[in-house]
């Protein structure tokens, strides 16, 4: 799963480090922007909203002491370590890609942001440390209304962030297909580091 994952990744940097966008881009944009539902732009602006600094990292801190408050601290260790990885990572593909954000004579640029595109960061956060968060709640606390609002929580976050990206004019969803293959692969071997480390 993981090398599929992986070798899916590397062809689509290595496609979109050498093209601004595909026509499937500005198809994917244009169709979403069409959609007026109500309250939807809103949803799209909030969902996109815990990804920005500093709630972020307020979210990201609030996380981390909670659990090592509560005595969790491989998990506040395995948590911190995904954050500051992923965000790392994140960087490092943007400089290395260096690809231009929609333009707005293409799209209606609703967010506008003036790093590189590729690969999303706020989906890479998304998945790989939300995700992770997520499959903590899943596996840690017993059945509950907290546990299950939590859970539906993190993951509407989860499924919803690429469709905002692209719908907010902040990203192509060529940018938000590599984050979910990147994120995910970090999740799934995150996931495995702290099962090996729970061991321990």
């Amino acid at each position: 799963m993981s090398g599929i994952l992986l070798v899916f990744f590397l062809v689509l940097t290595f496609m979109s480090a050498n093209t601004l966008y595909f026509q499937i881009d500005l198809t994917i944009t244009n169709t979403l922007q069409m959609l007026h539902f109500p309250l939807f732009p809103q949803l799209m602006v909030l969902v996109s909203w815990f990804g920005y600094f500093p709630q972020s990292l307020f979210l990201t801190l609030l996380i981390l002491i909670l659990f090592y408050t509560f005595g969790f601290r491989w998990e506040a260790a395995t948590s911190l370590g995904i954050a500051v990885f992923d965000e790392t990572i994140n960087v490092l593909l943007k400089t290395l890609i260096h690809r231009p954000r929609p333009a707005a004579n293409l799209v209606n640029v609703v967010t506008s942001v003036n790093n590189y595109s590729f690969p999303s960061g706020h989906v890479m956060y998304y998945v790989a440390f939300f995700g992770f968060i997520w499959f903590l709640i899943y596996a840690l606390l017993k059945r509950s209304w907290i546990r299950t609002v939590l859970l539906f929580f993190f993951g509407i976050l989860i499924l919803l962030v690429g469709v905002s990206r692209v719908y907010l004019g902040a990203h192509w969803s060529s940018d938000v297909l590599g984050a979910y293959l990147l994120g995910t692969l970090i999740l799934i071997v995150s996931i495995q580091i702290y099962i090996w480390g729970k061991k321990r």
